[in-house]
């Protein structure tokens, strides 16, 4: 089968590997039907993380049809149409109860990866696995790239504003543009937000943000966008802060645009050596998030919420490719020139 392989920064390619079949008795062999780059794939490509040359790569959000099932997997059969989140929880332990399933305490090896392939092999997926009714036949090709965004980042978008207590009446500040920040003004907007002042210099992120139910637009960054927000709530600051980037700057900035007694809620995956916490403890801001709970969220609202027509995170997909075209996806997301890659196999 092919499959996505890092090559060097700046190259991805595709390479022929042996399809991967069944090690484990929780096991599931899936058809890739669509699959995406995400934000953090672009970190090696863009030389800013190492990566050893021909890795495997980081892909991680499918949906697909299931090839073949482990032993112990009943939850789906051959044939199924699933959506393959990135995270692997088991559905029973203390954490996954209490609905953090990324950081489920019984599978150390809980997030997806090699996904930009044909087939995938996913572990453990008799709970954490999603399955949607019918087949990808049934679907119209918004609503597939809507189901896809339920691999990760509408869950994730939804995951920060989750921890970070968004609740009906709040103004809430969203700190980044890329599609985990854009599906996070509409989980803003799902849980009630009154306000939602979405942080962006991208004219198609801006227009993409205000269509998901943002209410301000603030363009600048740094201090002149503290200021900006400052200036926007007369001074107070937000009720919630989704920090939706992971760098030292963002993350500074949603410390300074929260009021105090805010929760920031973090899911950009974080490339900061160090954070300086002292401003958050005189202003007792508190500090939530991490990997997000994407089969609790898909399973408890975001499904249905697709399934309904009531949200459309799809939308983050602003170009598409074949697989063959790998490289250009992520070309296309480097030069921002795609909100989000989508690649169809």
């Amino acid at each position: 089968m092919k499959s996505t392989v890092f090559v060097k920064p700046g190259q991805v390619a595709l390479e022929d590997i042996d399809k991967p079949t069944i090690q484990a008795d929780d096991d599931v062999i899936i058809h890739v039907v669509r699959t995406c780059v995400c934000g953090s794939d672009l970190w090696s490509y863009r030389g800013l993380e190492e990566k050893a040359p021909h890795s495997e790569n980081a892909g991680h959000e499918a949906i697909g049809i299931v090839d073949s099932v482990g032993s112990a997997i009943t939850t789906v059969v051959p044939g199924d149409f699933v959506i393959a989140p990135f995270t692997h929880g088991c559905g029973h332990c203390p954490a996954c109860l209490a609905g953090f399933d990324g950081d489920c305490q019984n599978h150390q090896d809980n997030f997806s990866n090699g996904v930009q392939a044909e087939y995938v092999r996913f572990q453990h997926g008799e709970w954490a696995l999603i399955k949607v009714p019918g087949q990808p036949s049934d679907y119209s090709d918004a609503m597939l790239n809507s189901l896809l965004s339920l691999a990760d980042v509408m869950a994730t978008g939804y995951h920060a504003a989750r921890v970070a207590n968004v609740k009906t009446g709040d103004t809430v500040v969203v700190v980044g543009d890329g599609a985990v920040g854009l599906c996070g003004v509409i989980a803003a907007k799902m849980r009630g937000a009154k306000r939602i002042i979405a942080m962006s210099r991208h004219e198609d992120r801006q227009q993409l943000a205000l269509e998901f139910g943002a209410t301000d637009i603030v363009a600048e960054r740094g201090d002149e966008a503290v200021k900006r927000v400052q200036d926007l709530t007369n001074g107070a600051g937000a009720d919630a802060v989704l920090e939706c980037v992971g760098t030292e700057l963002s993350n500074e900035t949603a410390m300074n645009v929260a009021r105090p007694g805010a929760i920031v809620g973090r899911v950009g995956l974080p490339h900061e050596p160090k954070m300086d916490m002292t401003a958050s403890f005189y202003n007792n801001i508190i500090i939530a998030g991490g990997p997000a709970s994407v089969t609790t969220y898909d399973k408890q609202l975001l499904l249905k919420a697709v399934l309904d027509g009531d949200i459309h995170p799809g939308k983050v997909f602003t170009k598409q490719f074949q697989l063959s075209e790998i490289n250009a996806a992520y070309q296309a997301m480097t030069n921002r020139d795609a909100i989000k890659s989508l690649v169809l196999i």
